[in-house]
């Protein structure tokens, strides 16, 4: 058991570079982001440093991962994504990647709204893609106040002011791609072998 833990404690720093990596961090920038000296984020990662509880917290976040994902072995072998449900406002969030930074998906569950529901709009960066499945999804973007049925889409920069609501009778499910400003989506239209006729 002790040599399981330590070997859980000593993948944790080359995690923790892979992750800075992945996301094009640099030391600096992630010791501003975190509050954690630049010295101490380098002996984490090169190992002479033991993780504490008080040190991956931050670091969890600033990466936007799971803090069991900064300690256990992650799964190999099985390409399966086992989502952890996250509720946000009676909302049920199950997030369907896994990679910190870039699109993130989710399949999002949203209760029926109750008759004096919350209307206001919120901003803030990035871009989203949102596909009904099931139900029906409100859409307020700004002005505009759309009703979408299952199968329809819509895409929108989410710096402005947006909220989502299930104007009922039952549960709607819809699927989310977020992602950095200025990210967007491609859908091809036709297949590839199509194109080259």
């Amino acid at each position: 058991m002790a040599n399981e833990d330590s070997a859980a404690l000593a993948a944790v720093g080359p995690r923790l570079r892979a992750l800075r990596h992945q996301r094009g961090t640099t030391l600096t920038q992630l010791a501003e982001l975190t509050g954690i000296s630049v010295s101490t984020l380098s002996r984490l990662e090169s190992g002479t440093r033991k993780p504490t509880l008080e040190l991956l917290l931050p670091l969890a976040r600033a990466h936007q991962v799971p803090l069991d994902e900064l300690v256990d072995t992650p799964i190999t072998g099985d390409p399966r994504v086992r989502p952890k449900p996250i509720v946000r406002h009676g909302i049920t969030f199950l997030p369907l990647t896994r990679r910190p930074g870039g699109v993130q998906a989710f399949k999002v569950i949203f209760p029926p709204d109750g008759p004096a529901g919350e209307r206001n709009q919120q901003s803030h960066e990035g871009y989203e893609w949102l596909y009904v499945l099931s139900g029906r999804l409100r859409l307020l973007l700004g002005e505009n106040d759309l009703t979408l049925t299952e199968g329809e889409v819509a895409e929108f920069d989410t710096r402005i002011p947006h909220r989502i609501l299930n104007p009922g009778p039952g549960a709607a499910e819809g699927l989310i791609l977020f992602g950095p400003q200025g990210e967007r989506l491609h859908v091809r239209a036709r297949p590839a072998a199509a194109e080259k006729r």
